[in-house]
């Protein structure tokens, strides 16, 4: 197991200078959602990866959860201005997906159950910079979360943190998913405040 810490994590006061500008702490993980909650039973739930030569990778729940899994604590930032500072997930690393795939890609368009699509570079899913997650606060991630498993991509806005995941598509080039077909921007840095076009 890895354990990533919060950069607040051990701090008595918080330093504002630490968060992203515009955002502001929530001690609560808010419920936001473009749409409808889907129900996935662990049984139906798959991960999939589909190759640009549509070459298709696919995990089951048991499999998922046979791999190698990390502990991360991370904070979390909504593009509508809340933060929240050392939420602690279980999953799976994308890298560990990713290093059993060949691609000459550089995108993916991240697809989830009910619909739900965003756009990331392979190089934010990479280097220890995404999960596949399916617990939150050492409890199973409930469906109002994004469970039985969700995207967390904390070194981005949280849109990009795809609940009800379901796979990623390879990509040769960037296109846009939902929230970016309606005016988020295309990457979404908090530092930089990338919310929009």
């Amino acid at each position: 197991m890895k354990l990533i810490p919060s950069k607040l994590l051990g701090r008595r006061r918080l330093d504002s200078s630490l968060l992203p500008p515009g955002q502001s702490v929530s001690d609560t993980l808010p419920v936001v959602s473009a749409g409808p909650i889907p129900s996935i039973r662990r049984q139906d739930w798959e991960f999939l990866i589909r190759t640009e030569r549509h070459r298709d990778h696919r995990w089951d729940w048991a499999q998922l959860q046979a791999l190698p899994q990390e502990d991360v604590s991370v904070d979390v930032h909504c593009v509508s201005g809340w933060s929240q500072l050392g939420t602690r997930w279980r999953g799976v690393s994308l890298d560990t997906l990713l290093d059993t795939v060949t691609t000459r890609t550089e995108f993916a368009m991240v697809h989830s159950y009910g619909g739900y699509t965003t756009n990331l570079s392979l190089a934010d899913l990479r280097g220890g910079k995404a999960w596949i997650a399916h617990r939150l606060d050492d409890d199973e991630l409930t469906p109002e979360h994004g469970g039985p498993a969700r995207l967390i991509v904390p070194h981005l806005y949280f849109w990009k943190s795809a609940k009800w995941v379901h796979g990623l598509e390879l990509m040769r080039r960037d296109e846009p998913g939902f929230w970016e077909l309606n005016g988020y921007h295309m990457r979404g840095d908090p530092w930089q405040e990338e919310r929009y076009w």
